[in-house]
């Protein structure tokens, strides 16, 4: 089963996101308090801590949320998922919207490592349900019809 291992906001766009206990989701708005949030389709972003985990191979102290990551999973391989499907966890549904993004360049990540898996790997979606997700909630896929 997928679940959320971590979730985080930043305050500002630029800077690595900070662990929180709870983020709350808005409809057509995304993470209450996140620099990222808006009208635009890309209001939450998730990345599968087995992503992360291939970048802690050389870097093994990078902390949650450097990636700029809302929600970091594990169980699930977010970037397979097509586009349009939907995902439910804890009290919202989001639906997948992109798939990956151009890495900018002063990203820390890259300069240190020479890679980044959020351009490949991490995934953007839009709130269709508000509330709230937590760590240990879990991810149910719901498949396009």
């Amino acid at each position: 089963m997928a679940k959320v291992i971590a979730v985080c906001i930043s305050e500002k766009k630029g800077t690595v996101k900070t662990p929180v206990s709870e983020i709350i989701l808005k409809k057509n708005h995304g993470v209450t308090g996140d620099a990222h949030a808006g009208d635009w389709h890309r209001q939450v972003s998730l990345l599968g801590k087995e992503s992360t985990d291939k970048i802690r191979q050389t870097i093994p102290d990078i902390p949650i949320g450097a990636f700029a990551e809302n929600i970091l999973t594990e169980g699930i391989e977010l970037y397979t998922l097509p586009i349009g499907t939907k995902l439910r966890i804890g009290d919202t549904l989001l639906e997948v919207t992109q798939i990956g993004k151009e890495c900018h360049a002063a990203c820390a990540i890259r300069q240190q490592v020479g890679d980044c898996v959020m351009p490949r790997e991490g995934i953007f979606a839009i709130v269709l349900e508000e509330g709230v997700v937590r760590s240990g909630d879990d991810i149910e896929i719901i498949p396009l019809d």
